[in-house]
C-alpha cells in the first residue's frame, strides 16, 4: 500500500472497482434497476443546462471524465434530439478553455474557441433546432441534418474533423447492428490515439426483448453486437471496461472504445 494519501486513495478505488464484475448480487440488482428504470422511462427526466438530455446521471459523469482527461477539441455526435447531449459536450468543451485560460493566465474570449461539438441527426425538429440555436451555447455546436451513415454526410463529417487536432466521438442514433456498425466505420476511425469512440445504449443486449416493442432494435441486433462486430477487424481499439464498473454506467457499459494506435 502507497504511504502517498493520493495514490492510495486511488488503489483503494481501484480494489473496489475490480470486485464489482465479480459481484453476482451488485451486478443482478445493477441490472434489476436498469430495467425498471427503463419501463418507467426514468431516463427522459433530465436537463442539462436547460435542455433535455436523455441520458442517466452516470452516463452524464462518465462524458465529464472522458472530456476532462482526452481534452477533444472536437466531439462529433450522431442523435441530437432535443439537443441536451450536444449542450452538454459543449458546456464542457467551454469549461476546458476556462481551465486553460486560468492556467495560462490569458483572458478568455469565448467565442474565439477552437473546440465545437458536431452534432448529426437524420431529421433536426424546427422547435429543437431552434432552441439550440437560442442556447447560451449555440456558438460551439454545429449541426448536420441528414442519415449519419449517408455519403453525403459522412464526406462534410470527414472534411470539418480534418481541421482538428484531437477528436472523439460519440453514436447514440438508430441503435440497430446494421446502422451502428456503419456508423462505426464511418466514423471511429476519426477517434484520435488516445481518445474515445463512446456507443451509447449498448445494454439493450442484456435486456428483455419485450422492453422494446415499438423499436427496431433488440437483443441480437443492437450497439453491443455492432460494436463486438467491429472490433473483430480492428486492432487500434480497447474496450475500456474500468468506466461501466467503476460508475455503474446503465446506458452505455462495454461501449466505451478508446484508441490506441
Amino acid at each position: 500500500m502507497s504511504s502517498n494519501p493520493i495514490e492510495q486513495f486511488a488503489q483503494e478505488r481501484r480494489a473496489q472497482v475490480a470486485g464489482y464484475p465479480k459481484d453476482a448480487v451488485f451486478t443482478a440488482q445493477s441490472q434489476a434497476w436498469l430495467e425498471a428504470s427503463m419501463r418507467r422511462k426514468y431516463v427522459y427526466n433530465f436537463d442539462w443546462l436547460g435542455r433535455p438530455i436523455i441520458q442517466y446521471p452516470q452516463d452524464m459523469v462518465a462524458m465529464q471524465e472522458l472530456v476532462w482527461a482526452t481534452r477533444p477539441d472536437l466531439i462529433i455526435e450522431t442523435g441530437i434530439a432535443h439537443g441536451g447531449s450536444l449542450v452538454l459536450s459543449a458546456s464542457l468543451l467551454a469549461m476546458l478553455d476556462y481551465c486553460d485560460a486560468v492556467q495560462g493566465g490569458t483572458t478568455l474570449d469565448p467565442r474565439a474557441s477552437q473546440r465545437k461539438v458536431l452534432g448529426l441527426d437524420i431529421d433536426i425538429r424546427a422547435h429543437n433546432r431552434a432552441a439550440i440555436e437560442a442556447h447560451p451555447m449555440a456558438h460551439k455546436i454545429e449541426m448536420i441534418q441528414g442519415s449519419s451513415i449517408s455519403p453525403e454526410v459522412i464526406a462534410q463529417v470527414q472534411a470539418i474533423a480534418r481541421n482538428y487536432r484531437r477528436v472523439m466521438v460519440c453514436l447514440d442514433s438508430n441503435h440497430t447492428h446494421a446502422h451502428v456498425l456503419a456508423e462505426l466505420q464511418a466514423y471511429a476511425p476519426l477517434t484520435s490515439v488516445g481518445c474515445y469512440c463512446v456507443v451509447f445504449d449498448t445494454f439493450v443486449q442484456d435486456m428483455p426483448a419485450d422492453l422494446f416493442p415499438d423499436r427496431p432494435w433488440a437483443p441480437g441486433d443492437n450497439p453491443k453486437t455492432a460494436v463486438h462486430e467491429y472490433l473483430k477487424s480492428r486492432r487500434d481499439f480497447e474496450i475500456d471496461t474500468t468506466i461501466p464498473h467503476r460508475l455503474q454506467v446503465t446506458v452505455a457499459p462495454d461501449g466505451f472504445l478508446r484508441r490506441t494506435a
